[in-house]
């Protein structure tokens, strides 16, 4: 018999904020924190306000090390863990599942390469620490002397979903007790920013900021790409019983699946992102008509939208469960996003809340249940989807 795996801490940063109470705040008076940013006013980004890694570690000599993306997955890393109550001897063996995403602040890092040199004595000993993908999962296991099973997931978008999908299911098998599984990221460098409007993903215009991410409405535009991280205790049930925690949620399903088609366009007919929802219903031993809530990757970019659409309608259209659109209140978290998007919709899912999707006016699909206004309303289980760059597509039920 599989076991059954619970989320019994966690811990967030984000635009939205870094605690629950202030996330539900945020959500009730509609405060945003979309910007221009001063080295490209075509663009909107929403950064994550008053960040400072050592508010989280103290004096921390290998902080140096790290870059946003990782400082911010080390910060919410401590978060879990401190509202975790975990033993240092469980922590010792436990997992650590890690989504990661690539440094692209080329030029924040190396602001005088001339034709390919950079060797001035200024430089770093260990500077590429800050681009290699496993440096984050490196400092988090050495600050809390973690030494289980591990992997550091790159998968794009879908990064950090997979990641906590892969901690499950080492939980579910038996392989672990308890894992801490997240991810972190920040794109919002201009290295970044080029790289994305290069590849006409971003919203581009001269309109309101907080304006500009519309996910699933005929006038969107791009995403709007944020930045954060969030982490998770996970643990088999009957251990988190013992040790007498609270329970915030159980991981029910897993599924991933990869396209095969475009290096950045979602397949046409979404097909094989509709394989990976349904992988996590088949594990979860739910049928979509017992989903209450869908939290939708809904970048606001043309083709993704419109293929979410399609298959969210084809999967549920015997019931259509609300969907939420959080990359509206967040901006895109690239490979963070998931884990993000979980720990917000499990925030949500405590109190009975589910918040609108913001700026849709004109939904691209009529006949789907888009929340347009909040409602304080309970609900108990929910699908996370996540669809990335290369095809990577993935979804979670919790319960």
């Amino acid at each position: 018999m599989k076991r059954r795996v619970v989320i019994t801490s966690m811990g967030i940063i984000s635009s939205l904020g870094h605690e629950p109470g202030e996330i539900l705040t945020n959500f009730k008076e509609e405060k945003v924190n979309f910007e221009r940013p001063g080295f490209d006013s075509e663009v909107v980004i929403s950064p994550v306000k008053r960040f400072n890694i050592r508010d989280y570690t103290g004096p921390f000599k290998d902080a140096r090390y790290l870059n946003r993306g990782s400082q911010l997955a080390l910060a919410a890393a401590i978060a879990a863990v401190k509202d975790s109550k975990l033993s240092k001897s469980d922590l010792t063996r436990a997992g650590l599942f890690i989504g990661a995403g690539p440094n692209l602040d080329i030029g924040g890092e190396f602001p005088e390469i001339s034709k390919g040199q950079m060797n001035r004595r200024d430089l770093q000993a260990l500077w590429i620490l800050k681009f290699l993908p496993n440096t984050a999962a490196s400092v988090i296991a050495k600050f809390f002397g973690i030494h289980g099973e591990n992997l550091t997931v790159c998968t794009a978008c879908s990064a950090s979903l997979q990641a906590i999908g892969e901690a499950f299911r080492k939980i579910r098998n038996g392989y672990l007790d308890h894992a801490l599984a997240g991810g972190g990221d920040s794109r919002l460098s201009p290295g970044g920013i080029l790289a994305y409007k290069k590849a006409n993903a971003l919203y581009k215009g001269d309109g309101e900021p907080d304006k500009a991410s519309r996910p699933f409405d005929c006038g969107r535009g791009g995403f709007v790409p944020g930045e954060g991280a969030a982490f998770f205790l996970l643990e088999e049930m009957e251990k988190a019983k013992e040790r007498g925690v609270k329970i915030l949620a159980e991981i029910c399903g897993y599924g991933s699946s990869m396209d095969a088609s475009s290096m950045t366009a979602p397949e046409g007919t979404g097909k094989w992102g509709k394989e990976a929802v349904l992988f996590a219903l088949e594990e979860a031993e739910m049928t979509s008509s017992q989903i209450d809530v869908i939290s939708a990757h809904g970048t606001g970019t043309l083709l993704n939208d419109d293929g979410e659409a399609n298959l969210i309608h084809e999967l549920y259209h015997a019931s259509y469960p609300r969907i939420i659109a959080l990359k509206s209140w967040l901006g895109h978290a690239a490979s963070a996003c998931g884990a993000i998007e979980l720990a917000v919709s499990l925030v949500c899912m405590r109190v009975g809340y589910i918040p609108e999707i913001r700026n849709l006016s004109d939904p691209c699909h009529k006949k789907l249940n888009f929340v347009r206004e909040a409602e304080n309303c309970s609900f108990n289980t929910c699908v996370v989807e996540n669809f990335g760059f290369g095809g990577q597509n993935a979804a979670l039920v919790v319960r």
